[in-house]
C-alpha cells in the first residue's frame, strides 16, 4: 500500500492528503471547491482531508473567510456558514476530485460560474465536488503529499461521514463520461474548442481580499526558493500535504514517504518539509490514535 508521493493515476486506494486550516475545513465544508497544487492531480475519486497540526491564527482564519465572502459576492451568494471550528491533527472529512487543470484553462472554462474561474490561483487546479464531514473527526498523523489512508481508520471514518450542505455546489462536466481522467489539462481546449469566459471584473473589496488571502497563505513559505504562495490552499512537505496557494516553485515530484515517514507536524504552505524544526516541535504531534477514533473503530460512541 503506498503510503506516500505523488504516485501515478491510479496508485491508490484510500487517499489523504494533509492540509493547512483553515483551507483544510473550508475544503472539507464545500465552501472550497478548487484544491491548488503546483503539480496535477494523481488521483481521480473520493480524497481524504486530513488537517496538518498548526493553529491558525486568528487574522488567517478572517483572511480566508473574507476571501470566499468575496468568491461567492461575485455570483450574488451572501448566505454562507463557515465552520465554528478548525481543528488540527484530525481527519476531516472528504471531497471527490473530478478533474485536474491548469489555472489558464480554468478561468477560460465559461460553463462554470464566476466565483469558481475566480478560485484558481495555482499552477494546476483540482476539481473538488460532493464534500462530506466527520461527525467526530479523528486524530491522527499525516504523511508527505497524497498517501493512503491506513485500513483500520479508512473503515472506521468511512462509517461516520455525512453530506454537507454546501453554499454553492458545482458538477464539472467530464468531456468523455466513461473516462474518469478525461478532465484534465489541455482537455479543455480539445473538448471545448470555443470556450473562453469573458473577462470577470474585480472589486476594489476582492482585491482587497485577494492580498489578504495571499498574506495569510505566504507566512507558510520558509523555503527563500518558492515562489508567491497560492492563496487558496497550502502546500506542504512535512505532513504530507499540499495546499493550493499560488503557482510554487520547482517541488520535488519524486518524494516518496515510506513506513519510516516523518510525523505530520508543520506543513510549510510550499509543500516542503520544515527539517529544521527542533525536536520538541516534532514530538507534539501525538502518535496514538485518540480516544474517538478508538471508540469508532470498535463500533461504539467516542466519549
Amino acid at each position: 500500500m503506498r503510503k506516500g508521493g505523488p504516485g501515478k493515476e491510479g496508485n491508490y486506494t484510500n487517499p489523504c492528503l494533509t492540509m493547512h486550516q483553515p483551507w483544510a475545513s473550508l475544503l472539507v465544508y464545500g465552501i472550497k471547491r478548487i484544491e491548488g497544487r503546483s503539480w496535477p492531480a494523481p488521483i481521480r475519486g473520493r480524497l481524504w482531508i486530513h488537517a496538518a497540526s498548526k493553529v491558525p491564527d486568528e487574522s488567517t482564519i478572517k483572511a480566508m473567510e473574507d476571501f470566499y465572502r468575496e468568491i461567492y459576492a461575485v455570483n450574488g451568494i451572501s448566505d454562507i456558514k463557515f465552520p465554528e471550528h478548525y481543528p488540527v491533527s484530525r481527519l476531516l472529512g472528504c471531497v471527490e476530485v473530478v478533474g485536474c487543470l491548469t489555472c489558464e484553462e480554468l478561468i477560460q472554462w465559461e460553463a462554470l460560474p464566476e466565483g469558481v474561474r475566480l478560485e484558481g490561483q495555482t499552477d494546476f487546479c483540482w476539481l473538488c465536488e460532493q464534500p462530506k464531514k466527520l461527525l467526530v473527526p479523528f486524530e491522527m498523523r499525516g504523511f508527505q503529499r497524497v498517501y493512503n489512508l491506513e485500513k483500520k481508520i479508512y473503515e472506521a471514518a468511512v462509517r461516520g461521514l455525512v453530506p454537507v450542505d454546501s453554499p454553492a455546489p458545482v458538477k464539472f462536466p467530464l468531456p468523455n463520461p466513461r473516462d474518469p481522467f478525461s478532465l484534465k489539462p489541455g482537455s479543455i481546449a480539445a473538448s471545448f474548442p470555443n470556450s473562453k469566459g469573458s473577462a470577470i471584473e474585480k472589486s476594489s473589496s476582492f482585491n482587497a481580499a485577494i492580498a489578504g488571502a495571499r498574506a495569510a497563505a505566504t507566512q507558510f513559505s520558509k523555503d527563500q526558493n518558492i515562489r508567491t504562495p497560492d492563496l487558496t490552499s497550502n502546500e506542504t512537505r512535512t505532513e504530507f500535504i499540499e495546499d493550493d496557494r499560488m503557482p510554487y516553485g520547482n517541488l520535488s515530484d519524486s518524494v516518496e514517504a515510506n513506513s519510516a515517514a516523518k510525523p505530520s507536524d508543520y506543513i510549510d504552505e510550499e509543500g516542503s518539509s520544515n527539517h529544521s524544526l527542533p525536536r520538541a516541535r516534532l514530538k507534539q504531534d501525538p502518535g496514538a490514535p485518540s480516544k474517538s477514533f478508538a471508540a469508532a473503530s470498535r463500533g461504539l460512541k467516542p466519549s
